[in-house]
C-alpha cells in the first residue's frame, strides 16, 4: 500500500533543516524540537534558533514556500518546548549527576559541557543560564549541568524561564516582524538566518567583554 503524500514528507524530513521540520511536523514540531534540544543531551544537534526565526517568517504568509503556521500556537508551543525541556534537562542532571555527560563519545557535547560549567563559574547561576540560551550545545548541556553541580532549583527555575521566554519568543518575533515587512524575504532566508544567529550572541559577547575590561582594571 503506498504511502499518502503528507507521511511521505513526514518520513523524509531532513531534521537539520527548519523548513523541513516546519513543512513536515509544523508548530508542534517547533515544540518537540526545542524540548530535545534544551531537555535531552541527543538534540544538541537540532536548529533551535533557525527553527523558531523560520517559524515566525512563516506565520506572515509571505513565504513562497506554501507552508503557513499561526503566531498564536507557535508562541505557546515555542515557549512550553523551550522552558519544559529545560527543567527536564536540569532534573536529569539533578538525578544522573555528571554521569551520562561523562560517558558521552561526542566532542561536541563535552566541549559544550566544558563551556557551560565556564559560565557557571565565572558569570554566576542568574548570568549563566540565561546567556547559555543564545550559544548553541551550550544551552542543551548547561541544563543537567547546572543539576549536576547543584544548582537550587528555584534559581534555576526562575532565571531558565527568564531567559527561555526572550529566546524562543524574541527569535520567533523576529521572524515574524522581518516578513511581515519584507516580502519573499525566504528567497534570502540563509543569509537572514546567520545574521539571527550572530546578534543572538551579542549579549554572550559584550558580558564576555565586560568581564575581561572588569578584571583587568582589578589588577
Amino acid at each position: 500500500m503506498a504511502a499518502s503524500p503528507h507521511l511521505a514528507s513526514q518520513l523524509a524530513v531532513n531534521v537539520l533543516d527548519a523548513h523541513s521540520l516546519l513543512a513536515a511536523f509544523g508548530v508542534l514540531g517547533v515544540g518537540v524540537v526545542l524540548f530535545a534540544e534544551t531537555g535531552l543531551l541527543i538534540g544538541f544537534f537540532l536548529p533551535g534558533d533557525s527553527l523558531l526565526f523560520t517559524a515566525g517568517l512563516l506565520c506572515t504568509g509571505s513565504a513562497a514556500s506554501g507552508v503557513h503556521l499561526s503566531l498564536g500556537p507557535l508562541l505557546v508551543a515555542a515557549a512550553v518546548g523551550a522552558l519544559a525541556g529545560s527543567q527536564c534537562g536540569f532534573l536529569i542532571g539533578r538525578k544522573a549527576g555528571g554521569a551520562l555527560l561523562a560517558r558521552t563519545r561526542s566532542a561536541k557535547l563535552r566541549e559544550g559541557a566544558e563551556r557551560a560549567e565556564e559560565l557557571l563559574e565565572r558569570y554566576g547561576y542568574a548570568k549563566a543560564i540565561v546567556l547559555a540560551r543564545f550559544v548553541p550545545v551550550v544551552r542543551t548541556v548547561l541544563n543537567p549541568m547546572a543539576g549536576a553541580l547543584g544548582v537550587p532549583a528555584r534559581t534555576f527555575t526562575l532565571w531558565q524561564v527568564a531567559g527561555g521566554l526572550v529566546w524562543s519568543l524574541g527569535l520567533t518575533l523576529a521572524g515574524y516582524a522581518l516578513g511581515s515587512s519584507i516580502p519573499n524575504v525566504d528567497k534570502y532566508l540563509l543569509p537572514v538566518i546567520a545574521l539571527i544567529v550572530l546578534v543572538s550572541l551579542i549579549p554572550v559577547v559584550a558580558e564576555v567583554l565586560r568581564s575581561r575590561r572588569a578584571a583587568k582594571e582589578a589588577r
